[in-house]
Order: C-alpha cells, then structure tokens, then sequence
C-alpha cells in the first residue's frame, strides 16, 4: 500500500461509480455531464451499478457511455462495494445518481490527494433555493461526521477502501457515515470547499421542514445505537420516494 501522505506523481484514474434503481428519467443526464465536467484531466472512468432496475435505467446508462454491471445485491452499500471490485482506478469516487459534482471536479480530487488527503468529499448544494435547504447545505462545511452525507460524494484511494473492508453491507441506512467515521479514523479526510449540488425531490415531496426534521431524527436514533431494522421501518414509514 503507497503510505499514507504520499503524493500523487501523475493524476491518477478515477473510477465514478454509481449506483442506480430505477434512474432512467436522470442517468443519462448526468453521464453527459460528468463527461464534460471532468475538464482536462485524463478521462475517468464511468461505472453504474444496477441494482435490478425494471425501468431504461441500464440501456440509457449504457447509451450515454458508461459500463453497466448489474450487481449481485441490491442496496446502496453492496452496490457500491460490487462496484469497487470492478473499478480499474486508483481512486474510487462515489457518486448518487441525482448529484453534480462541480464543473473541473476531476481537478479537486487530484489536488486533494497530492496534498495527502487519502479521502473526502464535497460540501453540499440544492438545486432548490429554499431557505431551509440552504442553511442545511451550509453546514455541510462544518468538520462534523454527523453532517456527512452520501449525497455529497465520497472519494477514496483505493487500497484505503479496500483496507477498510468497504462499505458495511448488513447497514441499509446511515452507511455512508460510518465509513466516513472509519476513514477519519485512518488517515487525512477533506471537506472540498466546492459544492455537489444534488436534488431536491425527496424533499420536495414529503415537505422540507417534515423531512428535515425525520433525517435528524434517523441520524440521533442511530448513533444511540437503535438497530438496523427498526431504522429502516420508521424510513420507510415516513418518507416518501424513499429508496433503500
């Protein structure tokens, strides 16, 4: 494994991996994008992992230029994992299906891993100027785990990722801050001072104060150790468009 700090003597190749269900109306969209944005840093990589999607999700995603692997597992952490294991890069960089990395993001991964950072991610944005949203998005600067999302990305070396085990797959909610929380615990993690700027739809549809107010929730009741199971029926009881 390259120690930990060690800097990057060429931009590395970036693996983004996504993991999709049911995201024909979007996942075109954002693989075109993704191609642009990356500006004039070597090309990354585009890996979508289905997890069973019975709409266009995998022919759209194949069409725009991605590789589609259907994953063995659905959910979001198996689907990420399955994901890894099919990745050629050097760093891994997952990515929702509804969320926009900045314009030159490839740039910002790069510069963070010379500077020895071995993971991070982006703070957040909306694509919806609620007031409520943007102060939520504001404090996604802050250095606090409870306040890590998937929704803001997550990169990672490679070798990091896979000397951690991955992502825990028996977790179906909250698994995106308990891999931060271990990353931290490894080795150097960044907030980027950019934006990932994801939808706003869910909260949309089930009222942003409402839920807001249920991921707080969610969030308390799993560090005060609540399991798994009561956590994903009070998730899908109470929001709307939810997926797992």
């Amino acid at each position: 494994m390259r120690p930990s700090g060690t800097a990057f003597s060429i931009q590395p190749l970036v693996s983004i991996i996504i993991p999709t269900y049911n995201e024909a109306a979007s996942i075109g969209e954002l693989l075109h994008y993704l191609q642009i944005a990356a500006g004039s840093a070597p090309a990354p990589e585009l890996l979508v992992i289905d997890g069973g999607s019975t709409d266009a999700t995998v022919a759209v995603a194949q069409q725009a230029g991605a590789t589609v692997h259907r994953s063995p597992r659905k959910g979001r952490a198996a689907q990420l994992n399955y994901g890894a294991t099919q990745a050629r890069g050097e760093v891994l960089y997952f990515l929702h299906a509804d969320s926009y990395p900045p314009s030159g993001f490839l740039a910002d991964l790069g510069q963070a891993l010379a500077q020895g950072n071995d993971s991070g991610c982006y703070r957040l944005a909306f694509d919806n100027g609620h007031w409520f949203l943007r102060f939520s998005a504001w404090c996604t600067r802050l250095p606090f785990t409870f306040l890590r999302f998937g929704d803001q990305s997550l990169f990672v070396r490679r070798e990091l990722f896979a000397d951690l085990g991955g992502y825990r797959e028996d977790l179906q909610v909250m698994e995106d801050q308990e891999i931060v929380q271990r990353l931290r615990a490894r080795a150097p993690f960044v907030v980027l001072p950019r934006a990932v700027t994801t939808s706003a739809r869910k909260y949309l549809a089930n009222g942003v104060l409402r839920l807001q107010g249920i991921f707080t929730l969610i969030v308390l009741l799993y560090w005060a150790g609540v399991s798994q199971d009561n956590l994903v029926r009070l998730y899908r009881r109470l929001i709307r468009q939810g997926k797992l």
